[in-house]
């Protein structure tokens, strides 16, 4: 199978996540897409962060309508921090006949060459790179390459024509903790288990 992994802290996660994640399977770029929860992500220091049982959770509520869309743990049994290159590297090991590509942000490329063994991953997975919001609420485009790439190589695949959501886990946070109604941006499922827990209400 050609596996996408879309991680992420998701913290929590939201419809854009989801959404996105289904719009690339239905691209046919992949067989499924993989939501890896990040139990600590290197970039991002959020005393915020719920734990890791607790997103993985919220995630595996929201991806259970979704028929190619998974929950996956895979890193909590990999040292901490988590860093993609090795993420990726015990996936090819643990599923030896599947094919893995990286889905991340085009935010998250203009970061890229700062990650961790970033040439490794270039040089041995496919990357898919979707389009992000700027913080000012201006569209982050992607200006290099085509949507037209192959997934079984090794070149970044771009999609600048996919669907842009305008949604944010900060946004979530901050407006679960103002005790605003967050429910149009949550799976129901997820809406009502953070509800339930009283999560983010501090």
């Amino acid at each position: 199978m050609k596996i996408g992994i879309f991680g992420g802290t998701y913290n929590p996660v939201h419809l854009g996540h989801t959404a996105l994640a289904n719009y690339i399977c239905n691209l046919g770029l992949v067989d499924e897409v993989w939501l890896m929860v990040s139990p600590q992500n290197p970039f991002k220091q959020d005393h915020q962060l719920l734990d890791e049982a607790v997103r993985y959770r919220l995630v595996t509520l929201a991806v259970r309508d979704f028929p190619r869309l998974r929950a996956s743990d895979f890193e909590f049994r990999l040292p901490r921090p988590s860093y993609t290159y090795v993420t990726l590297h015990e996936l090819a090991l643990a599923y030896p006949d599947d094919t893995f590509s990286l889905i991340i942000g085009a935010d998250n490329w203009a970061k890229f060459p700062a990650w961790r063994n970033s040439a490794d991953i270039l040089a041995h997975y496919p990357v898919i790179v979707y389009p992000r919001e700027m913080v000012s609420g201006e569209r982050l485009m992607i200006s290099d390459g085509d949507s037209d790439g192959d997934a079984t190589n090794a070149n970044p695949i771009f999609l600048p024509s996919a669907p842009l959501y305008p949604i944010s886990s900060t946004a979530i946070r901050c407006a679960l903790a103002a005790g605003d109604d967050v429910s149009p941006w949550l799976d129901p499922a997820v809406h009502d288990e953070i509800i339930r827990q009283g999560l983010y209400r501090q």
